[in-house]
């Protein structure tokens, strides 16, 4: 579903900060010091789970300094709605991933359940091990049993947006963490 210009505007009105884009980059820098202690000498394979992470992945790569490769991985549950459904692999690249060390980037655990997928899909192909890196960590109880490695920020059980997170496939670029109204979801 597209937002009208209208509407967009409204979501974004209605909407709350709850980082700023200054606490997000600290989150980041604190992740960095983090990863980099544990997988400085690991030559690790990032994968960044798209299309969330890419915004994260282009923050956080940069406060990496030591010896790595880039790849993505694409699983989805949301397709542009505000409630997950059945995973959909979209790429896969199982081959890279045979004796590497991993390190899965995505934007959000909520659920947990696509990550977690991805990290099984890793272990799967051989994967000599892998960690999850998460910029923002939802409070809330899940199904899924994966605990990330390394999480920036944690916040509230709410919808949000901004730093990769979307609403209805908008606001990616949003330079803060917001919440969406109750009444923008549905």
């Amino acid at each position: 579903m597209s937002l009208t210009p209208g509407e967009y505007a409204a979501v974004a009105a209605r909407a709350e900060l709850l980082v700023s884009g200054e606490e997000v980059e600290r989150a980041l820098d604190r992740m960095a010091d983090e990863i980099g202690g544990d997988l400085a000498t690991s030559d690790p394979l990032v994968l960044c789970v798209m299309t969330g992470a890419v915004i994260v992945a282009g923050r956080l790569l940069p406060r990496l300094a030591f010896q790595l490769q880039l790849g993505y991985i694409h699983a989805t549950r949301y397709r542009g709605a505000t409630r997950g459904g059945d995973l959909a692999w979209l790429h896969r690249p199982s081959a890279a991933i045979k004796g590497r060390h991993i390190l899965l980037l995505d934007d959000i655990l909520d659920e947990g359940l696509t990550l977690e997928a991805a990290a099984d899909a890793c272990r799967e192909d051989e994967a000599a091990s892998v960690r999850c890196a998460v910029l923002v960590e939802k409070e809330r109880a899940r199904s899924s049993t994966l605990r990330p490695d390394y999480v920036g920020i944690r916040t509230p059980d709410r919808y949000l947006f901004g730093y990769g997170l979307d609403y209805r496939n908008y606001f990616r670029n949003a330079a803060g963490i917001y919440a969406v109204a109750d009444e923008d979801i549905g």
